[in-house]
C-alpha cells in the first residue's frame, strides 16, 4: 500500500544556541513532526532542565526530591542537572523577580544568570517572571552581563520586545517570542521582531501551554495550525522553532500535588506527577515542539526514550 504523502513547500528555520562544543541547533525540519517518511528532521527535539533562582515554596514532594540538596544555590543546581542528569540544556527561571512575589532587583537576578552561565558549558535559557515591565529591565541586564554567550532569553512580549530585542541584537542572544495561544498574535510578534532588526536565526517561538487536562488540546491545535502554515503555506513569519515551557504548568496542578492520603484513588503521587509531565511533553512533541522545558529527571528520561524510538521508526 502506498502511504499518502503531503507536499511540503516550507522549512522550519534553523537556530543555533549556546557556544563551543555543546552548541545546539534546533529546527530545520521539512515535514510535520516525526513524519520521517515525508521529509527530513536533521535536528532532534531537545530538553532543557529547569533551575530556579530561589528555593521553590510550593513544589510537589516528588518534584523537589531530586534537587533538595541544591535548591538554595542555582549554580549548584544547574551543575547537578548537567553532571548528574546529563542535561543538554538548562533553563534558569527568574521567578524571584516577580513584583507580586519576592520582587528581587533586576541587577541581582542578572548577576545570578551570569554565574549560572559561567558554571555550565551547555546552552542556557534565561526565563523571566512574565511581568512585561520587570522582564524588560531584567532581561536587558542579563543580555548585557552575558554578552556573546548566545543565551536564549524570554519571554518576549509585544509590550517589551523593543527593549529586550535591542539587547539581543547588541549582545547576540536568541529571543523567545511569547504570545497567548494564538497563531495570528504569534505571527504579529515575529513580524515586529523582524522589523526591529532581530535576525531570523535569533528567534524562537513560545505559543504558551497548559498542562495535561488544563487546556493542552487548545495549545496542540494552535501549534498544529502554526506548523501547517509554516510548512504547507510558506508563511515565513511562522517558520521558527517552538519552545514549550511546560514543567511549571504541569506541576502546579492539584493532581500533581495531591498526596496519597488526599487522593487514594489517583495512585502513587510520584508516578502520577512524572507521568503527567511526560505525557504533556509527548503531546507537545507531536504538535511540533523543538525545545521542551522539563523538571523531573525520570519524566525527561521517558521523553528522551520516546524521541529516540520515533527517530528510529
Amino acid at each position: 500500500m502506498d502511504i499518502p504523502k503531503v507536499n511540503y513547500t516550507g522549512k522550519i528555520k534553523e537556530v543555533a544556541v549556546g557556544k563551543g562544543d555543546k552548541k545546539i541547533t534546533v529546527g530545520g525540519e521539512t515535514m510535520y513532526p516525526f513524519h520521517l517518511f515525508e521529509g527530513q528532521m536533521e535536528h532532534p527535539p531537545r530538553i532543557a532542565m529547569e533551575v530556579y533562582d530561589a528555593p521553590p515554596e510550593d513544589w510537589a514532594a516528588a518534584a523537589l526530591e531530586p534537587f533538595q540538596d541544591v535548591v538554595n544555590d542555582p549554580v549548584a543546581w544547574a551543575k547537578k542537572c548537567v553532571s548528574a542528569y546529563g542535561a543538554e540544556m538548562v533553563c534558569l527561571q527568574l521567578a524571584s523577580t516577580d513584583p507580586n512575589g519576592m520582587n528581587r532587583p533586576s541587577e541581582e537576578a542578572a548577576a545570578i544568570a551570569k554565574k549560572v552561565s559561567e558554571a555550565i558549558d551547555v546552552p542556557l535559557i534565561v526565563w523571566g517572571c512574565a511581568n512585561d515591565e520587570k522582564d524588560a529591565d531584567t532581561l536587558r541586564r542579563v543580555a548585557e552581563l552575558c554578552a556573546d554567550k548566545n543565551l536564549v532569553i524570554g519571554p518576549v512580549a509585544e509590550k517589551n520586545y523593543k527593549q529586550i530585542g535591542a539587547g539581543a541584537i547588541a549582545y547576540k542572544h536568541t529571543l523567545v517570542a511569547s504570545t497567548p495561544i494564538d497563531v495570528n498574535l504569534a505571527k504579529q510578534l515575529n513580524v515586529l521582531l523582524g522589523n526591529l532588526g532581530v535576525p531570523d536565526g535569533q528567534i524562537l517561538v513560545d505559543p504558551t501551554t497548559g498542562g495535561l487536562g488544563y487546556g493542552i488540546e487548545y495549545t496542540y491545535s494552535v501549534m498544529e495550525r502554526d506548523r501547517m502554515a509554516a510548512l504547507t503555506q510558506q508563511d515565513e513569519r511562522l517558520q521558527f522553532p517552538i519552545v514549550c515551557n511546560l514543567a511549571k504548568e504541569v506541576w502546579k496542578t492539584k493532581e500533581a500535588k495531591l498526596s496519597q492520603a488526599d487522593a487514594p484513588n489517583l495512585g502513587d503521587p510520584k508516578k502520577r506527577g512524572i507521568l503527567m509531565e511526560a505525557v504533556t511533553a509527548s503531546i507537545l512533541l507531536m504538535a511540533g515542539a523543538n525545545i521542551l522545558i522539563m523538571r523531573h529527571p525520570e519524566a525527561i528520561q521517558l521523553v528522551k526514550g520516546m524521541i529516540g524510538d520515533l527517530l528510529k521508526a
